[in-house]
């Protein structure tokens, strides 16, 4: 290991990271280290103390048990309070299923700023997490070729317990769990790369990958192609269905003649005859909205225990459904309740101004929360075109209520979906 260090630490950088990401490419495994053109994965290793580790891991660990129990809650609502939180009409009978109290998803994924009073979440992406492959598996590799310790060594084995446990859940409530099938757009490399991986890693005996435009609803079933035949081969049933398609994009969805197969789907789950992951729950901890009702509960002293109250004040950031931070010149930051990879956030400044704004504007028609700004840290790498400087966001995967891999990006202050991966070894 440590002759090959020290061979990749005298390569010059196109040549390093050709040497890193190119093997990876060819197996398959990871096949979008550069996307739209652009460099995505760096060549570099970002040192991440055990402390910070040990940090996130905590705060992942506590936010996990105070979002479990709340949606729980949400669940036992009525649609006035589901109305509140954005969620969309078409999941509210699917909402209602409560499959394992204690966690609030399968695979979750807390984004963390580190600030001078420590680690604060930003926002829990519980229902179509992404970066799962770099985390669990090319940080890993990355980290041998510099002969440098993981610190994601061994959670790749909590996925496969957790898709154990959570199939075996289903069974329990009189669910069938005999015929899974993993799905994503086909023609999407990072989605449908990242499905095929946690098909691999599920260890599920008999589970399938099939492209979301080759499912099938029909005889209150959801169906798909008989292993790799394609949407003209055979079909069969679903019992377990689990997409890396957000369900309020799903709660959208139609055919070409404009049925509405999303709100079938949905349906279907409701009435028990397909199950999903993530799990409904995971959807109802998406919205950011919930981070709000979490926030009021917390300042108002009620609903949780004092541990999971000291908890909130450590960890998460004021958040609200209006934008009170203006009156009282505090930076604050509006995001769209199930925005993702920043698009449609902009950042305030103390005198209520616009600072930063994001380019994308796919979330623009979507309600928005208002949360107290904070800075994230800076730091300096290499890149196919040039030195960069960017801000560093941390991610930290909560895998069947469990703290598990950490993922590093560096990009502009608000991390958008061109922001680079950043390799992370511990020191």
């Amino acid at each position: 290991m440590k002759g090959r260090k020290s061979a990749l630490a005298g390569q010059p950088y196109a040549a390093r990271r050709e040497a890193l990401y190119g093997p990876l490419r060819a197996e398959g495994l990871f096949t979008w280290d550069m996307m739209y053109g652009q460099e995505y994965a760096l060549a570099d290793l970002y040192g991440l103390g055990r402390s910070l580790l040990q940090e996130m891991r905590t705060a992942a660990e506590a936010l996990g048990r105070i979002y479990a129990r709340t949606v729980r809650v949400v669940q036992q609502g009525e649609p006035a309070l589901w109305r509140e939180l954005g969620l969309p009409e078409a999941t509210y009978g699917a909402i209602r299923l409560c499959i394992d109290e204690s966690i609030a998803t399968l695979i979750g994924r807390f984004d963390f700023a580190v600030t001078p009073s420590g680690v604060k979440m930003l926002e829990f992406n519980s229902d179509t997490p992404t970066g799962i492959v770099e985390a669990f598996h090319v940080n890993g590799r990355i980290c041998a070729a510099y002969g440098a310790e993981d610190p994601n060594r061994g959670c790749s084995r909590q996925l496969t317990e957790a898709f154990g446990r959570l199939l075996q859940a289903y069974r329990e409530q009189g669910y069938a769990a005999e015929r899974v099938v993993f799905s994503a757009l086909d023609w999407h490399e990072e989605d449908a790369g990242t499905t095929r991986y946690l098909l691999r890693q599920s260890g599920i005996a008999g589970a399938s990958f099939a492209a979301l435009a080759d499912l099938r609803l029909m005889d209150e079933r959801l169906w798909a192609p008989a292993e790799a035949s394609g949407e003209c081969g055979p079909l069969r049933p679903v019992d377990v269905w689990y997409r890396l398609h957000a369900l309020e994009k799903l709660a959208e969805d139609r055919d070409a003649d404009g049925f509405p197969t999303g709100e079938e789907a949905l349906r279907l789950t409701a009435e028990r005859r397909v199950a999903i992951i993530n799990p409904p729950s995971g959807f109802v901890a998406q919205t950011k909205a919930l981070q709000a009702l979490i926030w009021n509960l917390h300042e108002a002293g009620e609903f949780y225990t004092p541990e999971e109250h000291e908890a909130i004040g450590r960890y998460m950031l004021p958040t609200y459904l209006e934008p009170r931070f203006a009156s009282a010149g505090i930076p604050y930051v509006a995001k769209p309740i199930f925005g993702r990879e920043g698009s449609d956030v902009t950042i305030y400044g103390a005198d209520g101004l616009a600072a930063e704004r994001s380019a994308e504007d796919e979330y623009a028609d979507q309600p928005m929360v208002y949360q107290q700004y904070v800075q994230l840290p800076e730091i300096e790498t290499e890149t196919l075109a040039g030195r960069f400087r960017g801000s560093l966001l941390w991610g930290c995967f909560l895998i069947g209520g469990a703290p598990s891999a950490v993922i590093a990006r560096v990009g502009g202050k608000i991390t958008g979906n061109l922001s680079y991966y950043m390799p992370a070894a511990l020191i």
